[in-house]
């Protein structure tokens, strides 16, 4: 007996997919597993550039999510225009980031799929989620600690699969 196809494809995007967009997946990921909803999700990360491609996640953050019970996983990928259509959700970690997705769109309709992980934040007021890849274990922490809280928010405002 085959699973059933997810009825929802979401898609994180950071700058180069090896921080904030993986670490986004594997925890909505955990999220979705302990609700019992994985096979109604299809969960994926990719960047702006393709700079990393192939790289696995960063280790200062693959470490500080394993520290947490996070199980680590995934290569780095570049964002496609095919991730449009391909994707129901695009949740972007700031506005920069919000902006190249859109610049892929070949049209503004895909534009309603595309939204910035901060507006599922409940907690976590921070503009942006910040790019923790030239600072300390502090903004590695920080970085997750929002991601746990946008994660849960995530899978609160479409769990009606």
């Amino acid at each position: 007996m085959s699973s059933p196809s997810p009825c929802l494809r979401i898609l994180f995007v950071c700058l180069g997919n090896i921080c904030r967009s993986p670490a986004a997946e594997i925890i909505f990921q955990k999220v979705v597993d302990d609700a019992g909803l994985s096979d109604h999700y299809k969960i994926d990360s990719a960047g702006i550039i393709g700079h990393h491609h192939g790289s696995p996640p960063d280790s200062r953050m693959a470490e500080s999510l394993k520290r947490q019970g996070f199980r680590i996983h995934g290569r780095a990928r570049q964002i496609n225009a095919e991730d449009l259509l391909e994707h129901d959700l695009i949740i972007t970690m700031d506005e920069t980031n919000l902006a190249d997705v859109k610049s892929l769109a070949p049209d503004a309709s895909l534009h309603g799929k595309i939204r910035p992980f901060v507006s599922f934040c409940r907690f976590h007021k921070d503009p942006r989620v910040p790019d923790p890849y030239y600072g300390g274990q502090r903004g590695f922490d920080h970085v997750i600690e929002m991601l746990k809280d946008g994660c849960k928010g995530i899978l609160e405002s479409v769990s009606k699969c």
